[in-house]
């Protein structure tokens, strides 16, 4: 069997390489989505990304005769240890052919480079941390991924267990057709709750984003902080994804509700941008013309689906309606515009949350998985 050789990315070239990878992975695969190179290349630069003010990361190719078979990034955030008293890393992005002596290879990578810096756990995929796209797609293949959830080829389960990880936690995915949910039941909830609480429910600002995403943050920082996984989100991260959101962000259905002008809840929806982008094949400009960005802009245009990305209320007013308040919201806006929509992600154990997802007319169509295991 000819060796399989893993090398610790050092240089553009390489990082492009990494980079462009997938491509292989899913050329047959009707529902990926390619991402923006752009994007890809701003969110792994050590230099502009806020994940590096206060951890680190590591990215590696696995090559079989000189041919890229296989990638992984392990990463290390010790904002996490320090609030779950942890020692664990984590390990992301991971792409591979389909052979278990390649994720083998790359999985080893990543487990000694966490332990070379003392970390003795290893779970994923993670990218970064739980703040960006994290857990591998178990069910529901058949289905495009929306904006910022992950997608993947259907044996990546058999090889991530095969290097003996077992599984942590499950995430949901859930779809949702307001034109079919229970909005007069969930009016009149509201209607008799709304008395009692003297909240304003207001669009957030594009034109102060950078006040407004801390105030987003700050709320789900503190509405979060019990959630498994949470790790909180540092300043320089919420302004940095603010702007990355900018271009999506659609104020009608991104809501922030304050009391006393203190924002105590919000909630994020954004049209699915993923709907234009498969159209583009990750550039927006080819023989230096913008051919791409005209593809996007004009199914963007088209786009009728949406991802209701979070939902955060302070615990003092989650008994208050201010939740179905900000959910009403979105459904009668999505509705009167012809939406329908992912709701993604929720804890499999967090039974309150999934409950009432079920109530309003959701049904639970993705499932996706963290997996944990000792680095040794």
């Amino acid at each position: 069997m000819s060796q399989i050789e893993v090398s610790q990315v050092t240089g553009r070239k390489e990082r492009d390489q990494f980079i462009k990878f997938p491509w292989r992975i899913y050329r047959n695969d009707p529902a990926w989505v390619p991402p923006l190179i752009i994007e890809r290349k701003a969110f792994l630069d050590r230099k502009r990304h806020p994940f590096y003010q206060h951890g680190d990361a590591a990215l590696f190719l696995a090559r079989r005769n000189g041919e890229i078979v296989g990638r992984i990034m392990a990463s290390d955030d010790p904002n996490y240890n320090a609030l779950h008293q942890s020692n664990v890393g984590c390990f992301g992005l991971f792409e591979s052919i389909d052979d278990v002596d390649v994720a083998s290879a790359l999985f080893k990578s990543a487990a000694d480079w966490l332990r070379s810096r003392g970390r003795s756990e290893i779970m994923g995929p993670i990218d970064y941390s739980t703040n960006y796209v994290c857990g591998l797609l178990i069910d529901g293949f058949q289905h495009p991924p929306t904006l910022l959830t992950a997608h993947n080829p259907r044996y990546y389960a058999r090889l991530i267990e095969g290097y003996g990880f077992e599984k942590e936690k499950d995430w949901y995915a859930w779809w949702f057709d307001p034109q079919n949910a229970p909005v007069s039941r969930l009016r009149r909830l509201v209607e008799a709750r709304a008395r009692k609480t003297p909240v304003k429910i207001r669009s957030i600002d594009l034109r102060h984003l950078t006040d407004d995403s801390r105030r987003l943050s700050a709320v789900f920082n503190e509405a979060w902080k019990n959630n498994w996984g949470f790790v909180p989100m540092t300043e320089a991260e919420a302004e940095d994804m603010a702007k990355e959101m900018r271009p999506v962000i659609d104020p009608r259905m991104t809501l922030i509700a304050e009391i006393a002008s203190a924002p105590v809840a919000f909630v994020i929806c954004v049209p699915d941008i993923n709907v234009a982008l498969r159209h583009v094949n990750g550039r927006l400009t080819r023989f230096g013309l913008p051919i791409g960005l005209v593809k996007l802009l004009w199914h963007r245009r088209k786009i009728r689906t949406a991802r209701f990305v979070a939902l955060g209320v302070l615990e003092k007013y989650r008994r208050a309606g201010i939740a179905e308040m900000l959910v009403l919201q979105v459904m009668e806006e999505g509705a009167s515009r012809g939406f329908s929509g992912e709701l993604s992600m929720t804890l499999e154990d967090n039974t309150m949350i999934n409950r009432f997802v079920e109530a309003v007319g959701a049904t639970k169509y993705k499932t996706y998985r963290i997996y944990r295991r000792l680095v040794g």
